[in-house]
């Protein structure tokens, strides 16, 4: 009887976890790979000055402090004090920041997000794609779009990195009806950067922010390894003692 119900708790967590990595890319966005690594600290202290220079004026990260990071990520105190620090905040203090909620609302029409929790929440995917998805659209607010986060409120912060791009689109004819589809950009106004070299700067911010979803999980996945290898040996031994016990028995 217990065999089934494992089998069945088991699948549904499967489906459980297909769900949510599948959940922002079932309105016909297709998401690309980010190609990060949570053991690289030169890529998650490149993505943590760039994240401050390019993010934290608009989003928070309240559940992080600014020593653990820099234990963390192996950055010099002092080197986050002096680079990192603009808003008048302590070393020990929580990742806020000095906009304020109504301020925010007139700027944007909306709150930017606190982004402690994005990675987890949607995906390093999403994050990945949605910032190398901006294109030029002179209808909105900020005359930018997004292919991920339609309609956004955000502005196009890496622009000068990446540069401006535009939507490429193509005719897609559905129950009789045709409507235009984005399928991809073109590069209508060079950035600082190559795009290899913006791919990078989107990758090691991706996996800062995964980092900051999880600031434990490198080290939870380190002792759940010795954990696992302790019980392997352990039901080893325990299986031989059986054996030696019941020797004995019979």
């Amino acid at each position: 009887m217990k065999k089934p119900i494992v089998i069945v708790l088991g699948i549904c967590l499967l489906a459980a976890e297909i769900v949510v990595n599948s959940a922002f890319a079932s309105e016909g966005v297709q998401l690309d790979k980010a190609p990060i690594d949570p053991n690289d600290k030169a890529s998650l202290q490149r993505g943590a000055k760039y994240f401050i220079d390019y993010c934290f004026n608009c989003h928070s990260l309240a559940f992080s402090r600014y020593n653990r990071m820099a234990h963390d990520l192996g950055i010099p105190e002092k080197e986050v004090t002096e680079k990192m620090l603009y808003t008048g905040a302590k070393i020990g203090d929580t990742m806020t920041i000095a906009l304020q909620k109504d301020d925010a609302e007139h700027f944007f029409g909306n709150a930017p997000p606190d982004l402690s929790v994005e990675a987890r929440a949607r995906g390093v995917d999403w994050i990945y794609t949605y910032l190398r998805s901006f294109y030029r659209d002179p209808s909105r607010p900020w005359g930018v779009n997004n292919t991920v986060f339609k309609d956004v409120a955000m502005p196009d912060v890496l622009w000068e990195l990446q540069g401006l791009q535009e939507a490429v689109k193509e005719p897609v004819t559905e129950n009789g009806k045709t409507r235009p589809v984005i399928t991809g950009f073109k590069l209508i106004e060079k950035g600082k950067l190559s795009p290899d070299q913006y791919d990078g700067v989107v990758r090691d911010i991706t996996n800062f922010l995964n980092y900051v979803g999880e600031p434990a999980k490198s080290k939870r996945l380190q002792v759940g390894r010795w954990v696992l290898g302790f019980l392997f040996l352990y039901f080893i031994v325990m299986w031989m003692l059986k054996k030696e016990f019941w020797r004995d028995v019979k």
